[in-house]
């Protein structure tokens, strides 16, 4: 298991910092681009900066909030206007939280783009071609899960029109000084096509990212990250078999128990994630210990905006013993006074410093099972097999039997507020919410965002998505 560790956040696209080999650095100024690549520590310093990027709590906290909430997980009770407006299906080009993760993602993937392109031409006594190999790997893995991210949330999922529909515009060149504006300028690739990229940067980065490798992301994350976005494409013998990898990988295992949720930052269950600590440094915009520790914590301390939906209460008082429910939630009052239960998956109200996942083991069994179920095979082990390993962990019974809703049951009681529950339903061509109606069925024009009023504007290339203005 290996952690993304929340540093301060620095100003322009690139960052220099005085400690070599750690996450939580001490920033100095940023410089010139060409500046970057004279000395390991400067390299490694922008390579920090990406991770550094990528903690805004846009890109991490909002969009997992969102993705619960405009689904049937959570019963959004929150006074933001721009969050109001995606929870109800109303979100305007101008939305201000759409425009900033738009935003926060194009300046990670500036970020990488810089690495991933100029490094390569670098040549230093003190840089050796396997860590050279590893800088370029770990920008190819965050640009690919910022690739990722945007396309699910900007564009129709696969299953719409097989990939061939709209996702975003693929820069793959960094932005410097020189450069001219009109080769930014540029319409949508295909899901399609930015699926390729990401997974291609995945590939890549599995070839020269450690099995190990401290803080930062390794093999074992692009296995991981795969085996999802091959979930996402259906393409089921892939992603039975990253997941399968990630599984037998002597980094990671199964924890025996829910303890893993901020308080084990060294836990063999997490692969990937987001780990903030007291001293973390002020964000660009809120940081994403602000999001998860506000919306999912009631006062006092938390903003009490994001408890359970009715209908995932429903679902776990279905089968009653469920430890994932019993261990993992706290009855309390929401924004609106209403008595509720929210969530402890992040609990450090006090520091403001809870941690967000994006990888975890035990989404590789839920991986491989369905895509075991769905094509008729036992890569690694039966999706039975698999479901009641899981079962087992939160204190229920094992099943005789499994089919796909009780494979997606698990999913969503395991998976909840963790930013999964949207693009489960939508790849399953089903409804956000089960009283939603038209406006929120796979398909809707409001089911995914608008591309923001920033880019429709200065981009003349650009398309926007339907229902939009």
């Amino acid at each position: 298991m290996k952690k993304l560790q929340k540093i301060t956040t620095l100003l322009g696209l690139l960052l220099i910092f005085s400690c070599e080999d750690q996450l939580n650095v001490v920033p100095e100024d940023s410089v010139e681009s060409a500046t970057v690549f004279n000395t390991r520590g400067s390299i490694n310093g922008a390579v920090v900066g990406i991770y550094s990027k990528n903690q805004s709590g846009d890109l991490n906290g909002n969009i997992q909030l969102m993705s619960d909430f405009m689904s049937d997980n959570v019963k959004f009770v929150g006074s933001f206007p721009s969050l109001q407006e995606i929870d109800q299906f109303e979100t305007l080009a101008t939305n201000a939280t759409i425009d900033n993760i738009w935003l926060d993602s194009y300046e990670v993937i500036g970020a990488a783009n810089n690495i991933i392109v100029n490094l390569p031409n670098v040549d230093l006594p003190d840089l050796s071609d396997d860590e050279k190999a590893q800088f370029i790997g770990e920008a190819k893995f965050l640009r690919a899960l910022t690739y990722f991210q945007l396309v699910n949330i900007f564009a129709q999922p696969y299953q719409f029109s097989n990939g061939s529909n709209l996702g975003v515009p693929l820069v793959t060149e960094p932005f410097l000084a020189e450069s001219v504006l009109s080769d930014f300028q540029l319409e949508r690739s295909t899901v399609n096509e930015v699926h390729a990229l990401v997974e291609q940067d995945l590939l890549d980065a599995i070839t020269n990212l450690p099995e190990s490798n401290g803080l930062r992301a390794e093999a074992g994350a692009a296995r991981a990250l795969l085996a999802r976005l091959y979930l996402y494409r259906e393409q089921w013998a892939d992603a039975a078999s990253f997941a399968d990898q990630v599984i037998n990988s002597s980094e990671y295992s199964l924890a025996p128990v829910y303890d893993f949720y901020d308080d084990s930052p060294e836990s063999a269950e997490n692969i990937f994630s987001v780990v903030n600590t007291p001293t973390d440094g002020p964000q660009e915009a809120a940081g994403s210990d602000e999001v998860y520790v506000n919306f999912y914590n009631a006062a006092p301390g938390g903003r009490g905006d994001a408890p359970f939906s009715q209908d995932l209460l429903d679902a776990f008082a279905s089968e009653a013993g469920d430890l994932r429910f019993s261990t993992l939630s706290v009855a309390a009052s929401d924004a609106q006074g209403n008595d509720t239960f929210f969530t402890t998956k992040y609990p450090d109200v006090v520091n403001n410093a809870s941690d967000g996942m994006v990888l975890r083991v035990t989404e590789m069994y839920l991986i491989r099972a369905e895509a075991n179920f769905r094509n008729g095979t036992s890569v690694g082990d039966s999706p039975l097999n698999d479901i009641n390993r899981l079962r087992a962990r939160a204190g229920l019974a094992n099943l005789a039997s499994v089919d796909l809703a009780i494979i997606s049951t698990e999913r969503r009681k395991e998976l909840c507020f963790e930013g999964h529950r949207r693009m489960d339903l939508l790849r399953n061509n089903l409804n956000l919410r089960p009283d939603g109606g038209a406006i929120s069925a796979p398909g809707a024009d409001k089911v995914i965002f608008p591309i923001v009023d920033d880019e429709t504007t200065n981009n003349p290339n650009i398309t926007q998505n339907p229902g939009n203005f």
